[in-house]
Formats: C-alpha cells, sequence, structure tokens
C-alpha cells in the first residue's frame, strides 16, 4: 500500500502511512465478530422476553437492531474514527489533510457501505483501495477520508533525530541559545505532534524556537524543527 504526502492548512507535511487492505479487512472481520455475537445475544434476549408475534415483538426486534445498523457510524464518530476492530489494529479514519472527519464525512462513507460492500460483498472496496493509491475505498473518496495505520508512522529516527554525522554541517548556530531543557521538552512535544498529527503543536513549537533564538527561515515549520534540532545534536556533541 503507497504511503503519500499531504499539506495541512497550516503549511505543515506530513507523510500519511496509508492501512494495508489486509488490516483493514482482518478490522472488518473482527467488527463483523462482535456484530455476530451481539445478533446471538439479541436473539437470547428476545426468546426470553417471549414476546407475542406481532407488532409489539416487531418494534422491540428494531429499536435493538439500530445498533448492528448504525455500528460502524456510531463508532467512528464517537471513538475519534475507530471501531473496536480498528482500534485493535491500530488503524483510524481521517481526512485527506490529516484532520479529523466532520460527522458529515462519516455520515457519506457510512451510506457509501451499500455500493462499497454490501452490495458487491466488499469487492468493490478492496479493489478501489488497491487502485486508489491513497487507501480509499468510493465511501473514503465521496467523504474525502481515508485509513492510516498508526504502527511505526515515524521512525524512531525521524522523531529522536540520531546524532549528527561527523561530516554533518549546521544551519543555525543560534540553536545554542537553548538550554537543554529547552530541547528535551522541544524534542518531545514534537515527537507526540507527529505522532498524533497535532498541527497546531508544531506550529508553537516553531514559533517558540524563533522566539527564543531569533532564526529567520523559509522553512516549513516541520523542516525547521528538523534542522533545529540536529543543528542542535551536532553543537552538543562538540
Amino acid at each position: 500500500m503507497n504511503n503519500f504526502q499531504i499539506e495541512t492548512a497550516q503549511n505543515i507535511s506530513i507523510h500519511q502511512n496509508v492501512a494495508h487492505v489486509t488490516t483493514r479487512l482482518g478490522s472488518f472481520l473482527l467488527d463483523l465478530l462482535i456484530i455476530i455475537c451481539y445478533i446471538i445475544l439479541l436473539a437470547f434476549l428476545i426468546s426470553w422476553l417471549d414476546l407475542k408475534f406481532g407488532m409489539q415483538q416487531w418494534a422491540i426486534s428494531l429499536i435493538l437492531s439500530l445498533p448492528i445498523l448504525f455500528y460502524t457510524l456510531i463508532f467512528e464518530t464517537l471513538w475519534n474514527g475507530q471501531t473496536p476492530g480498528k482500534w485493535v489494529n491500530k488503524i483510524r479514519v481521517v481526512k485527506l489533510d490529516g484532520s479529523k472527519p466532520t460527522l458529515g464525512s462519516y455520515v457519506l462513507r457510512w451510506l457509501m457501505r451499500i455500493i462499497d460492500i454490501q452490495m458487491a460483498t466488499g469487492s468493490v472496496a478492496v479493489l478501489t483501495i488497491l487502485l486508489n493509491g491513497k487507501g480509499q475505498r468510493l465511501g473514503d473518496i465521496a467523504a474525502g477520508t481515508t485509513i492510516i495505520s498508526e504502527k511505526k508512522r515515524v521512525t524512531l529516527q525521524e522523531v529522536l533525530l540520531a546524532d549528527a554525522p561527523e561530516d554533518y554541517t549546521p544551519t543555525f548556530p543560534q540553536v545554542t541559545l537553548l538550554s537543554d531543557a529547552d530541547a528535551h521538552t522541544i524534542k518531545k512535544l514534537y515527537h507526540t505532534a507527529l505522532q498524533k498529527r497535532k498541527h497546531a503543536i508544531i506550529l508553537k513549537l516553531h514559533e517558540r524556537v524563533v522566539e527564543i533564538t531569533g532564526i529567520k527561515t523559509d522553512l516549513k515549520p516541520i523542516n525547521f524543527l528538523n534542522v533545529v534540532l540536529t543543528d542542535y545534536d551536532y553543537y552538543t556533541q562538540q
């Protein structure tokens, strides 16, 4: 499955690690197992209530069946883009720009399940995901969403920025104005912001570093922070 880069409205470039189709299928099967267990419990409950066949039984059965119909929509909306199956496999529904989908986006991709999954037993969804390159089925394309994997989305070297190589040439000598505590805090917050796609934190870190060091640059916030932390590592090694 291809990864792709998006740029947020805050001018921050982020690499999306698209969830593999097999991971999505595994999540779907886990959710299906939960639904089957619920149906079994529902059958036992209706049998225990010993309702007479008619309007009363039909109405109660319909009400108790609503969680099955709205299962994905309810969980994805309330669990920040995850169902229990997605949670287990650490995948999540997000907008293509990395932001949280709106209720309308969740509803639209849920409605499109009729075509993507139910009418064609999932074949349309799988084919679209494989051909699309951004992990999108038809519902995702319509809603402007995709499903990303949160497993090892950022490598340790990318986040913690390993020691600068011996032949490294620093860009900003002003980083020496940062204290060890400043650098440690920035690195820690930067790690969290990249993992959780907290664009506002990255912008604030960028502003704070500029405020302390007085550096002026046209680099994008993520690129700037990468250089700053690598420069700082370089100078602390000397």
